[in-house]
């Protein structure tokens, strides 16, 4: 008992910490929202960019409060994804006094790797799964015979929406070597199941991706195929970890036997 911190506290000293904690989280989500609003414009330029550049330049908007609506959501969104380090701070500041030193560090790396994986599963669906989804999305329109044309007018919530869905759809399921490992790390799975497991996590993979991209085949592959490889990328990363608190194990008994 004695690695926890010293913060034995009554329930209300609890309840005014998780205010505490709240309030700075909401300040900082207050403050990012104000300064995307005032780049709100800006973001949705930098949004529709695969749009342009798959020869669609021209994006509509069906209602009188429609646009400034949508610059709302663009703000609420980049504000949230800008404020979710401050975010995951306060919870780690709220949740780590109740820890032992032994789980603080290994929670440590787990708590750095979240922001990076999001972003790079985010970063993958702007470049790469996006443009695909848009080319083959947009070649529907065209001559559809005896002259007559089909143009695509996108609507701008319309294509917000299918945007952030690419984003965070990506971005949360890079997240899956840290729920892996920290399911591994509470007991809740072991490696010999995960393992064991490894056909019907790539079924599942398919079926999320099926869930979260258009029903187009480039699109699910994209997100289909780096879910499997991040699948037996994190059962290496529980291996090296696993053999790691083994031998530390064995260290700190060869230790007290001495």
């Amino acid at each position: 008992m004695s690695e926890i911190d010293d913060t034995q506290a009554p329930l209300l000293d609890h309840l005014i910490e998780l205010r505490r904690r709240l309030l700075w989280s909401i300040a900082a989500l207050v403050v990012a929202f104000g300064g995307c609003l005032y780049f709100a414009r800006a973001i949705l330029g930098f949004l529709v960019a695969p749009l342009k550049a798959a020869g669609q330049v021209t994006i509509i908007n069906t209602a009188v409060t429609g646009g400034f609506i949508v610059e709302l959501k663009v703000a609420f969104f980049a504000g949230l994804m800008i404020a979710f380090p401050v975010i995951a701070n306060q919870l780690w500041q709220f949740v780590a006094p109740g820890l032992y030193r032994k789980e603080k560090r290994a929670l440590l790396p787990f708590l750095f790797a979240t922001p990076v994986l999001f972003v790079a599963g985010a970063s993958m669906a702007y470049f790469v799964a996006i443009p695909v989804a848009l080319k083959f999305l947009l070649g529907f329109q065209g001559d559809l015979g005896g002259g007559v044309q089909q143009t695509a007018l996108p609507e701008v919530n319309e294509y917000l929406k299918f945007v952030m869905q690419f984003i965070f759809g990506f971005g949360l399921s890079f997240l899956l070597p840290v729920l892996l490992m920290l399911l591994e790390h509470a007991g809740i799975v072991s490696f010999e199941q995960l393992k064991g497991a490894w056909r019907y996590a790539t079924v599942a993979a398919f079926a999320i991706s099926a869930v979260l991209t258009p029903p187009d085949i480039g699109s699910q592959l994209l997100l289909a195929i780096p879910l499997v490889g991040l699948y037996f990328l994190s059962l290496v990363a529980i291996w090296f970890t696993r053999r790691r608190r083994e031998k530390l194990a064995e260290a700190e008994n060869e230790a007290g036997a001495a």
